[in-house]
């Protein structure tokens, strides 16, 4: 009897280690299966980084959130807003919904094809070679009177490679009055972009676009009309606490060197 009840106690230890084993592998089994969901979620995104915004939306898809514009949308994209209102069917003025869903592409219509005779070819020859043109400067080619928005100094340049920062960002004083660069009117005013604060976007015409981020305040609304030279914001400070203005330029949706067309300083 004493050996049958040795046993039976040795068989009920080892059941429960086995028991204790499963439960151990199934909890390691379950905690890994959670870091890599979580791994795979959706990534945050990063202004001035080369990757594509994830967030919240599907693969070449936008789902629209309260507060944003297509001014807004095309612009973290680094997209055309004409052409992204065509591929998605959204005519002018351009209103857009909360949780509608934007296709990241856009549509553009190419020019008609002219027809030229052998004649009008001859004589383009001809006054090429007798006149040779100038290239037209930036300033020239976006026909806007472009103006500095802060009088401060450039303290982070242009650039599309390395440390990449798709515009020029200018040292100010808190609560320094940040103004308009052209004529215009105000598309965006709001703090949706992540990664530029308090952000105001101004589109000067079918082209060019131009943004003024980390700002403490924002004085215009959107919808507004405003001059160059007018008063549109003030400035706040960046992430790292540096006290300064966020400045682009967009070029058909894409960011340009604003130097380029920013007039020379003495």
């Amino acid at each position: 009897m004493i050996t049958n009840g040795v046993r039976l106690r040795t068989r009920n230890i080892e059941c429960q280690r086995r028991v204790t084993a499963f439960w151990r592998r199934f909890v390691l089994f379950l905690t890994l299966t959670l870091l890599l969901t979580a791994c795979g979620g959706p990534r945050i995104y990063v202004p001035g980084s080369s990757a594509t915004e994830q967030g919240r939306r599907g693969a070449g898809t936008h789902i629209v959130q309260r507060g944003e514009t297509l001014y807004a949308i095309a612009f973290r994209y680094g997209l055309d807003y004409k052409g992204l209102a065509a591929a998605n069917r959204i005519p002018a003025p351009f209103t857009i919904f909360v949780n509608q869903r934007i296709k990241l592409t856009t549509t553009t219509t190419p020019a008609p094809r002219k027809v030229v005779s052998s004649r009008q070819k001859t004589d383009a020859k001809s006054q090429a070679r007798a006149v040779k043109p100038r290239a037209p400067t930036k300033s020239q080619e976006s026909n806007l009177q472009w103006r500095w928005p802060v009088e401060g100094k450039v303290i982070n340049a242009f650039s599309l490679t390395g440390k990449v920062n798709k515009g020029v960002d200018i040292r100010g004083q808190l609560g320094e009055s940040v103004s308009a660069a052209a004529d215009g009117i105000v598309v965006y005013a709001g703090g949706g972009l992540r990664g530029y604060g308090k952000l105001v976007i101004v589109k000067h015409n079918d082209k060019f676009l131009s943004a003024y981020g980390h700002n403490r305040a924002i004085l215009v609304k959107e919808g507004e009309k405003v001059k160059g030279g007018q008063v549109v914001a003030e400035i706040g400070s960046s992430s790292s606490n540096q006290e300064m203005l966020h400045f682009e330029i967009r070029r058909n949706g894409k960011p340009e060197d604003p130097l380029l067309y920013l007039p020379g300083r003495p």
